[in-house]
């Protein structure tokens, strides 16, 4: 794939990007990570990153629980992936990967006395999940990762296999998605996005304590549900059965923007159709990420400096 990377400190061809096979991120999973939606306007010949500076925010503190000395401030991260997005010139949603991780070539299970490396990459990107017709989704066998384990509220790449088995074990019986359960069996979220219940008029989500990452996207919708439609958002514990009897459900995410549930384990969810409170925050989030709505334009990062079309 053509392109350029950050990596090593420096911009290089993607394809001179390469890592070393005993590279320790590699073989024990020492590495953390973000995704960051750079989000095409057409009419505008611009693509806006989406919350870039939370994005890093969060890096910055998954870093911390890993051990990771992060090099760079927020400030500078942002410019480098900004200058990263321009040099690609994609005309086109893109995806933007950053990856701290633990670079040292040696064998050995530990998060001390390892160098430290960064990197970050950009790829086209279109719908991770069908968003327009909705999916079914299947309650997982796998549990949810528990924070006493390995802490959910950071984007740790060897976390991610949970996430992993969930998925593949979804799609091969003819799911879309999985929605894993905790420990105990509460609704935690799903393999890569944070779950959403629409009850009497409301939303309603699993709190960060039943192993979430607090998503970025999940902020966006509360607030924009809250400031834009008048509807409140309720954190609480969710039992797997309440997946089944709720007006609407869907998925939020970088990655999956916010996506409809229609079935959940041959149940239709509400009529089996995307819903009206659904429907509505659609439209909204998609015009707030591609710049299209100036009270939120500063979540928006524009990577390309020619001026906007009048």
């Amino acid at each position: 794939m053509a392109g350029y990377a950050f990596f090593q400190n420096s911009f290089v061809p993607l394809s001179e990007a390469k890592v070393g096979i005993m590279t320790h991120a590699l073989h024990y999973g020492t590495a953390c990570f973000e995704g960051i939606r750079g989000n095409w306007n057409s009419e505008e010949e611009q693509i806006y990153l989406f919350r870039t500076r939370e994005h890093y925010e969060r890096l910055q503190k998954s870093c911390h629980i890993l051990k990771i000395a992060l090099p760079y401030t927020v400030d500078e991260l942002c410019d480098k992936t900004v200058e990263l997005v321009s040099m690609n010139g994609y005309q086109e949603d893109v995806y933007i990967r950053p990856l701290a991780y633990k670079s040292s070539e040696v064998i050995g299970v530990r998060l001390h006395n390892l160098e430290d490396d960064l990197l970050i990459f950009v790829v086209p990107f279109g719908d991770y999940l069908d968003v327009t017709k909705g999916i079914n989704c299947c309650v997982s066998s796998w549990r949810r990762i528990d924070d006493s384990m390995i802490p959910p509220r950071a984007k740790i790449t060897g976390l991610y296999v949970n996430s992993a088995l969930a998925k593949t074990e979804a799609v091969e019986n003819g799911f879309d998605e999985a929605i894993l359960l905790t420990y105990d069996g509460h609704v935690s979220e799903g393999s890569g996005e944070n779950v959403f219940l629409v009850q009497d008029g409301k939303l309603v989500t699993p709190p960060s304590s039943d192993n979430i990452l607090t998503g970025i996207t999940r902020d966006t919708v509360i607030r924009l549900a809250l400031e834009e439609m008048g509807v409140e958002t309720v954190e609480r514990r969710i039992a797997r059965s309440e997946l089944y009897t709720a007006d609407e459900c869907f998925l939020s995410g970088t990655a999956a923007h916010i996506t409809p549930v229609v079935e959940i384990d041959h149940r239709k969810v509400g009529g089996g159709v995307i819903g009206k409170i659904t429907k509505e925050l659609q439209g909204l989030y998609f015009d707030v990420v591609r710049g299209k709505k100036n009270k939120y334009i500063d979540w928006c990062l524009p990577a390309y400096k020619r001026a906007p079309k009048a």
